[in-house]
C-alpha cells in the first residue's frame, strides 16, 4: 500500500506548515504529515521550510536570528489568504501535542543542509521520544552530517536520505551514508531504481508529487509513500488501484 503523506500539510489549499494546513490534511484522511524543522535563536525546534522568513512571514532575516517568543507571534497565514490571518509559526512541541492522539505517520525533514544546526537532531529526537511517537516517526534530510548525527543518537532511527540527483546504485549508496530509506524527487523515479530499492529492501518515497501522471506512476510502481500538496487528489486516484 502506497502511503499518502501531506506535504507541509494540505499545502495547496492552506498555508504550509500551519495548524490549518495540518487540520485540513487530517480531514482528508491522509496516512501521514510531512513538515520541516529548524531551530530558533534560543534553540527551540520550530516548523518552517525556508531558511529566510520573508516568503511566508513577510519579515527580513533568517529563522535562526529570532527567538521562539519572537517567532511565535509572526503571522504565516495571511500571505496565502486573508482568511488565514492569525496562523502563527508553530513549535515542534505544539505540533507533537496536536498529532499525538491522531493515527498519523509523522515525517520530519531536518533543515540542516544550508544552515548547519549542530543540535537539531538531538533536540528533535528527544521531543519525539518524550511524546512516545518514535515508532511512527520518520526523519529525513539532505545532509549527510545530519544522518550521521541521527545514527549516533540511535541505530533504530527511521532515516530517509533526501536527494534530487541521480546516482549509480542509489539504494546502496544511501545505505552507506547510514540511511534506511530513500526520498527522491519525482523526476528520478525509474523502473531500474524501483527494482534496486526492492532488491535492497529499502523503502522508496517520492516528493513532491502533484501532477496526475506522476501520482499514477508512483502508484503503478507501488512506491512506499508519496509526499503531495494535493492529498485529496491522490486519495481519489488511489481508489482505482485498490
Amino acid at each position: 500500500m502506497t502511503k499518502i503523506i501531506a506535504h507541509r500539510g494540505a499545502s495547496k489549499y492552506a498555508p504550509e506548515n500551519t495548524r490549518a494546513s495540518f487540520e485540513l490534511a487530517y480531514q482528508m484522511n491522509v496516512d501521514g504529515i510531512e513538515t520541516d524543522v529548524q531551530l530558533s535563536k534560543d534553540g527551540i525546534p520550530v516548523l518552517f521550510h525556508d531558511e529566510k522568513i520573508k516568503r511566508t512571514a513577510r519579515k527580513r532575516g533568517y529563522i535562526q536570528e529570532y527567538t521562539y517568543n519572537e517567532l511565535k507571534t509572526m503571522d504565516v497565514g495571511s500571505w496565502f489568504g486573508n482568511e488565514y490571518n492569525g496562523e502563527f509559526i508553530m513549535s515542534l512541541e505544539e505540533f507533537l501535542l496536536w498529532i499525538a492522539d491522531k493515527p498519523l505517520l509523522l515525517h520530519l525533514e531536518l533543515k540542516n543542509n544550508q544552515i548547519d544546526y549542530p543540535h537539531l537532531e538531538i533536540l528533535t529526537y528527544n521531543l519525539v521520544e518524550r511524546y512516545g511517537l518514535l515508532d511512527r516517526t520518520f526523519f529525513s534530510t539532505f545532509s549527510t552530517r545530519s544522518i550521521q548525527r541521527l545514527n549516533k543518537i540511535s541505530t533504530d532511527t527511521n532515516i530517509g536520505w533526501l536527494t534530487n540527483k541521480s546516482r549509480h546504485q542509489l539504494p546502496l549508496f544511501s545505505r552507506s551514508l547510514g540511511a534506511n530509506a530513500i526520498h527522491i524527487k519525482y523526476r528520478l523515479l525509474q523502473p531500474k531504481l524501483v527494482q534496486q530499492a526492492k532488491t535492497e529492501n529499502m523503502p522508496l518515497r517520492v516528493y513532491t508529487v502533484n501532477k496526475l501522471k506522476h501520482i499514477h506512476l508512483c502508484f503503478q510502481y507501488k512506491c512506499d509513500s508519496i509526499f503531495t500538496d494535493v492529498p485529496d487528489v491522490a486519495k481519489t486516484i488511489y481508489q482505482s488501484y485498490l
